[in-house]
């Protein structure tokens, strides 16, 4: 479902939204940088966002987590400001801010009063252009990373579980590697590496500006122009190389036995289109799938596997689609007691082998496209949200357009069109089961 990390754009001169919706509005400067202008007049507030299309998926060869690491350096100061002022100078003006790495982008964020938008411009644009950091950061701030991997996943047997089920779903594509990256990696990451990641990829042409607030287009042209248009381009955009995945006509497992499991767990992958590797209209075919097979207590998943089978106490489904490359739909379920796992695996085919078979109902459709709806319009009322949307969206290669008649086209999709993309991919597609148990001595 869409709070969505989406794509990496091509810009439009300016795209207002659907009736309801946001004025938005995107423009590039003359060094290529696109920036989107989302306002929101409710409070005297902007959230300032900027966006680089590359994340973890981009990481060479032996080098897995530098994307993230590099944005854990980029808050060790530049050749005009120390490390350090720029949180600082954020929280004196009461603002928030914060970064992020996903597998196709890489985004930092601050939230302040209006009047500061011009300053937090300054220091970003400055970051943007002119990182500096001393050796003597890059060994603590690595340690920092380890430390975060081995509390986020080496002591938490569902984040291994995970993992692994990503490394066995994607074999051959970087999806398959941790955004973190592997932890005999991290440890020779440099300070050569990160900033020669920085120099290819953190440049004005590949970079995207989301304003979203109390503020009008031509004030963030004005402002953008002043700060970030000062940044000489660097030429062409990088490129992303990417290695395809294969089809597997195999099913895999994965298993991960733990004594800290008190409730064993069954995760299934199918590998599925993304929103922008997708054929006519499967990806939106595929959201509502998501939500009809396993979005709550009203699912097909829940009702047949928990409510009246009584072989599980949870099971749902997701599609998570907004992906450069290849994107996965997901299954889970937790057994009851006395349950084994390959017979809740068992009870989840068969369930959704009747479901493909007889088809999505009327009632079923309706509910499901009334909620997605719905959720992108609750979404206009946070601008931190919005900001979030679009620049992710931009990040992977949609449009402002994109965003805007995501609601058109997801209410065009048909029960025909979900049915056709559940046998085609999870009926006739090869998934991989992840098992999580607690460790048999």
């Amino acid at each position: 479902m869409r709070f969505r990390p989406l794509a990496g754009l091509t810009p439009v001169a300016s795209s207002p939204t659907t009736a309801g919706g946001p004025d938005v509005t995107s423009f590039t400067l003359d060094n290529g940088l696109v920036v989107v202008v989302i306002p929101d007049r409710r409070v005297p507030v902007v959230t300032h966002m900027v966006w680089y299309r590359n994340g973890s998926a981009d990481d060479p060869p032996l080098k897995s987590g530098i994307a993230h690491f590099l944005e854990h350096l980029m808050f060790k100061g530049t050749d005009k400001h120390p490390a350090g002022e720029f949180s600082q100078v954020v929280a004196s003006l009461g603002g928030q801010e914060n970064a992020f790495t996903s597998y196709d982008y890489t985004a930092y964020f601050q939230r302040v009063a209006k009047e500061h938008l011009g300053t937090m411009m300054e220091f970003e644009a400055d970051r943007m252009s002119g990182l500096s950091f001393d050796e003597a950061v890059v060994g603590p701030e690595r340690d920092v990373v380890l430390e975060e991997r081995r509390m986020r996943v080496e002591t938490d047997p569902g984040a291994q579980l995970s993992e692994a089920l990503s490394a066995a779903l994607y074999v051959h594509h970087p999806y398959g590697t941790p955004i973190i990256g592997w932890m005999h990696e991290i440890e020779g990451l440099t300070r050569d590496d990160a900033l020669a990641y920085y120099r290819r990829f953190y440049t004005p042409e590949n970079a995207i500006l989301v304003v979203a607030g109390d503020i009008g287009a031509d004030e963030v042209r004005a402002l953008a122009e002043e700060t970030y248009g000062r940044i000489a381009a660097r030429g062409e955009r990088p490129e992303r190389r990417r290695p395809r995945e294969p089809v597997l006509n195999a099913s895999r497992r994965v298993t991960v036995a733990d004594e800290k499991v008190e409730q064993p767990y069954l995760q299934q992958a199918f590998l599925v289109p993304s929103s922008r590797t997708q054929e006519g209209s499967e990806s939106y075919a595929l959201e509502l799938l998501g939500e009809v097979l396993g979005g709550g207590q009203t699912s097909v998943l829940y009702r047949t596997l928990v409510l009246e089978k009584e072989v599980a106490v949870s099971a749902g489904a997701y599609y998570y689609g907004t992906m450069l490359d290849a994107a996965h739909f997901g299954i889970h379920a937790a057994p009851r007691p006395g349950v084994t796992l390959e017979a809740l695996e068992a009870a989840i085919g068969e369930a959704v082998a009747q479901f493909l078979a007889r088809g999505v109902t009327t009632e079923e459709l309706e509910r499901a496209k009334t909620r997605f709806v719905a959720e992108m319009v609750y979404a206009q009322d946070s601008q931190a949200h919005l900001a979030r949307l679009y620049g992710s969206s931009l990040a992977i290669g949609e449009s402002v357009e994109d965003v805007v008649l995501w609601p058109q086209r997801i209410e065009a999709v048909t029960a025909d069109e979900i049915r056709a993309v559940g046998e085609r991919y999870l009926l006739k597609g090869r998934p991989v089961s992840g098992y999580l148990e607690p460790h048999r001595a």
